[in-house]
């Protein structure tokens, strides 16, 4: 099933690719965010990496050397895959209302790629936009140089540049791609990438990849216009615009008071989410009244591949009449968990198994803590109309996943053992002067976090807010540690620590470099709640 929303005017996709490499330059929270440099850059084999960025304390930063032996251990399959990637404006429409929308070749989401465990990416990139922008390859532990943020790792692509990426694909699961250039994820630059398991034994009859987005362009205020408001007045607002779509119910679920059974401890059910709220939810770049369809039969299985590209909204997901059987977090497995919900917040991946019964069933993302109709798709075994875009599921109410229930399975394992260094990491800042902070500094002046090649380092993630940040390490995943109801250990890249809550995730430092660490939420990390893990000899 492809529930895509096509461009009304798609671009083709043509470009060779410029060759530059990287060169240090001092790094500013405008330039990661603006990505105010650029021209073509093609990295060529391990044996030939570009010069990268990184500003060591505490011991001297690695070099290229470093990076090209790590390159050059990963395992590789024999096989490349190429594509293009074109980075253009257009007229998106989302099943009526017709909206301006960045994309990735016409599509929202752009077209998904696919590639298999150990293959070299080869991409081309056009940049057709009047800016610059930059391609992150969100939860992939790739090569530093290839990481994608602007000043850091990788040039931007100029206005009306092209650029080349090569890397290893090192490792199976479900992640997606988006620039770390401005405010670029909000305008609709995001797409799935699948990356397959040749060992995995797959035994599922359908695979329905499902991208959750919040909406604001041409419906309500431009993503800069959304910034430009919360740092001038702090605390919530709404995107104004068409006012929820008009037929919205006022309130949700995920804002109505008390606690969900099976929440976190300290986890809010609305308090405390994102702040603003959003003319529309959309699930595979569709409002809810014209939501895509899988058709399939009754007694199949699906595979469902979950991705929140939102850069403000965290959703609680669950499916009519069903449960959901959640087999991978961030792409690496975990011991199956039979959930009737599941809380995936900016950035984040799930990964769940349903035999379907008969008839017409919704999967339905409620927006946590805001109002509007919540995104849906739909799955179709049988004759019959579908439920009201305004039902929400009773499954909502019921058994949500918590971090604790996800053990990983063993091959998917880092090692429990005592960390080699303990480093804080504080998230600060608030909405009155709306700016966030790490270790109470922004990224301007921020004092990185470091680490050895081989070490096992803790991190402690305070949150000393009364805000939500879904925390999301570059190049890396961990393993979440001392979380309530017994597992643990999970590997991710992504996870959501709650207002005033403490998490702790060990970081094994097997992929040299410089990388960002950053709250996910788009307009924290816009105003400043970011900061760096660098890798010193």
């Amino acid at each position: 099933m492809d529930t895509r929303t096509p461009a009304r005017h798609p671009e083709p996709t043509t470009a060779p690719a410029g060759r530059r490499a990287a060169t240090a330059a001092p790094v500013s929270r405008r330039a990661v965010l603006g990505g105010a440099i650029g021209a073509g850059l093609a990295l060529a084999g391990a044996g030939g990496l570009a010069g990268w960025v990184a500003f060591g304390r505490g011991g001297r930063p690695v070099g290229p050397g470093v990076i090209a032996a790590a390159e050059a251990a990963r395992h590789r399959s024999g096989r490349t895959v190429s594509a293009d990637l074109v980075v253009q404006r257009s007229q998106v429409d989302l099943g009526g209302p017709v909206v301006s929308a960045m994309t990735y070749g016409g599509l929202l989401p752009g077209a998904q790629l696919r590639v298999g465990a150990g293959d070299v990416l080869r991409v081309r990139i056009r940049n057709e936009l009047d800016q610059p922008t930059s391609v992150h390859w969100h939860g992939l532990a790739i090569r530093n140089d290839a990481d994608g943020v602007p000043e850091l790792t990788t040039p931007a692509v100029r206005a009306g540049g092209t650029a080349g990426l090569e890397f290893v694909v090192p490792d199976p699961g479900t992640y997606w791609f988006h620039p770390h250039t401005g405010l670029q994820l909000d305008w609709g630059l995001y797409a799935p990438l699948v990356v397959d398991d040749p060992h995995e034994p797959g035994g599922h009859d359908h695979e329905l990849i499902v991208v959750l987005d919040d909406w604001s362009p041409s419906l309500g205020a431009t993503p800069e216009q959304i910034l430009a408001d919360l740092q001038a007045g702090g605390g919530a607002m709404t995107s104004g615009g068409m006012g929820g779509m008009g037929g919205m119910p006022g309130s949700m679920p995920g804002s109505m008071p008390g606690s969900m059974p099976g929440a976190m401890p300290g986890m809010p059910d609305g308090g405390g989410a994102g702040q603003v709220d959003y003319p529309a939810y959309l699930a595979n770049g569709r409002l809810p009244a014209a939501a895509g369809t899988l058709a399939a039969r009754p007694g199949q299985r699906v595979r469902l591949r979950i991705i929140n590209a939102a850069a403000d909204t965290t959703f609680d997901v669950a499916m009519a009449g069903h449960r959901l059987s959640v087999t991978h977090s961030d792409g690496y497995p975990v011991g199956p968990v039979v959930v009737d919900a599941v809380r995936i917040s900016m950035g984040e991946r799930y990964d769940a198994t349903v035999t379907l019964a008969d008839g017409v069933f919704p999967l339905t993302a409620v927006p946590l803590g805001k109002s509007g109709r919540p995104a849906r798709v739909l799955l179709r075994t049988g004759a019959g109309a579908a439920p009201s875009p305004d039902i929400v599921p009773d499954q909502i109410w019921g058994r949500r996943l918590l971090l604790g229930d996800l053990v990983p399975d063993d091959a998917a394992r880092l090692p429990a053992r005592a960390p080699d260094s303990v480093q804080d990491v504080v998230l600060g800042g608030g909405m009155g002067s709306y700016v966030w902070t790490i270790n109470g500094r922004s990224y301007d002046d921020t004092r990185p976090l470091t680490v050895r090649q081989g070490q096992l380092t803790r991190l402690r993630l305070a949150n000393r807010t009364m805000m939500l940040h879904p925390v999301h390490l570059h190049g890396h995943t961990f393993a979440v540690r001392g979380v309530p109801a017994g597992g643990g250990g999970a590997r991710k890249d992504t996870v959501l620590v709650p207002p005033m809550g403490l998490l702790d995730v060990d970081v094994l430092a097997d992929n040299p470099g410089a990388w960002m660490l950053h709250c996910h939420n788009a307009f924290h990390m816009a105003a400043g709640m970011m900061t760096r893990l660098e890798y010193v000899a």
